[in-house]
């Protein structure tokens, strides 16, 4: 019989991995429960509940740092910031509706455990590069310390690096250390009617202009009028969306540089502060697939051959596509029928130059029957198995989650 075991001290988390590892007894490793749709269904005796070690334990405005329990709600972390006019840079989504569970209930733990990370991306990196310092338990039940409060302070392996993007399967962490950065002063998106194949063109030429883009996304017609924001939904036609942050006057001037540079592909508007973030939010928590019986891959792949990609897993697998990270992350979706797209987007990464492809969202049935995760070269399997069984040599810390054929 499965049990739920929530610890409200880390020392009692140690205790139960210990234990655990004696008896050789997988266990589910869960923050507060709103990511487990992703990856393989983890098999496991009982489960190891995390959402009672929560609260922010330091914060220092000042030195741009926060340090909170695993289990900390990012929404509660966010409240905290804005109080001082900061924030989470990286822009961890919120996958709550997506997924079919509570929206804003995601944890810190979680998001930085699946390296999950937003529009902003490309400028400010991924949510690893955020990621300072951890206090972890290994699958032998050993506390360990890795990174600081600064990374000049860090010496030997980044294991932090390591943990973000691994699912729970390597550690168990119950506290965590991460940058935080001023929030902008205002935030102004340009947005630029425009086709779907002069998307691509439009997010290059603005990330490589001197205008500093924070970011660049294209949403096609049968998407933007899902949007909260009227324009948007309004718009009757594609659109393709820039974002600037930062001091007023330049935000001011940057934005009717941009629109005078872009004018050419069709009529431009601005979204002011509020609506900015609703869309960035929109954009990053994968809005417009909300809400539907559909598959939903995450797609990355060079920015430059996202529209290639994209239009090749439309033609291949009738999934529709968006586009963020200036094209190097795409959003696609369609009915779970047959292998849901799952070959045409492996051939679609493949001729895009490489790449990777994850199963967001799924039914059961064709959960268990495709790769979820991009298949490995060998050498690169044989590199995660020996350090899986460095961190956690039973197996026992989310077993199965990255592949079906686990001991």
């Amino acid at each position: 019989m499965n049990e739920v075991f929530r610890p409200h001290k880390a020392t009692q988390v140690g205790e139960f991995i210990t234990w655990a590892a004696t008896e050789e007894m997988p266990l589910s490793i869960v923050g507060r429960n709103t990511k487990s749709a992703i990856g393989y269904s983890v098999r496991s005796g009982h489960t190891l509940d995390m959402s009672n070690i929560s609260g922010i334990t330091l914060y220092e405005p000042e030195e741009l740092i926060i340090q909170a329990k695993a289990g900390t709600p990012i929404a509660e972390i966010e409240s905290t910031l804005a109080e001082k006019n900061q924030i989470l840079a990286f822009e961890p989504p919120d996958f709550g509706p997506l997924l079919d569970t509570a929206q804003g209930d995601g944890s810190i733990g979680g998001a930085l455990a699946c390296n999950l990370s937003g529009p902003r991306r490309f400028k400010v990196g991924a949510a690893r590069d955020h990621f300072l310092g951890t206090l972890a338990y290994s699958g032998r039940g050993e506390l360990f310390k890795a990174g600081g409060r600064v990374v000049k302070n860090v010496t030997g392996y980044d294991l932090c690096k390591v943990i973000a993007g691994s699912y729970g399967t390597l550690a168990v962490m119950t506290d965590v250390t991460v940058k935080v950065l001023p929030a902008p002063e205002i935030i102004r998106t340009v947005l630029i009617s425009s086709f779907d194949d002069e998307g691509l063109n439009i997010m290059t030429q603005g990330i490589l202009s001197a205008l500093e883009i924070s970011g660049a996304a294209h949403i096609p017609e049968t998407l933007a009028s899902s949007s909260s924001i009227d324009y948007v939904a309004r718009s009757n036609g594609a659109l393709t969306a820039l974002r600037i942050e930062g001091p007023s006057q330049s935000v001011t001037d940057r934005c009717a540089t941009l629109r005078k540079l872009f004018a050419t592909y069709g009529e431009t508007e601005e979204l002011h502060t509020h609506n900015s973030k609703k869309f960035w939010n929109e954009i990053g928590s994968v809005h417009p697939f909300v809400g539907q019986p559909r598959v939903v891959w995450r797609i990355s792949v060079p920015p430059q051959s996202g529209t290639q990609a994209g239009t090749l897993i439309h033609k291949e697998a009738n999934l529709t596509c968006y586009y963020d990270w200036g094209g190097g992350l795409l959003w696609a979706a369609g009915q779970p029928n047959g292998d849901g797209g799952a070959a045409a987007i492996r051939n679609a990464v493949a001729q895009a130059g490489g790449g990777h492809a994850t199963l967001i969202k799924a039914p059961e049935s064709l959960r268990s029957k495709v790769a979820i995760f991009q298949p490995q070269e060998p050498a690169v399997g044989a590199l995660q198995a020996r350090i899986k069984t460095a961190f956690d040599p039973k197996n026992i810390l989310n077993r199965g989650r990255f592949t079906v054929n686990c001991r």
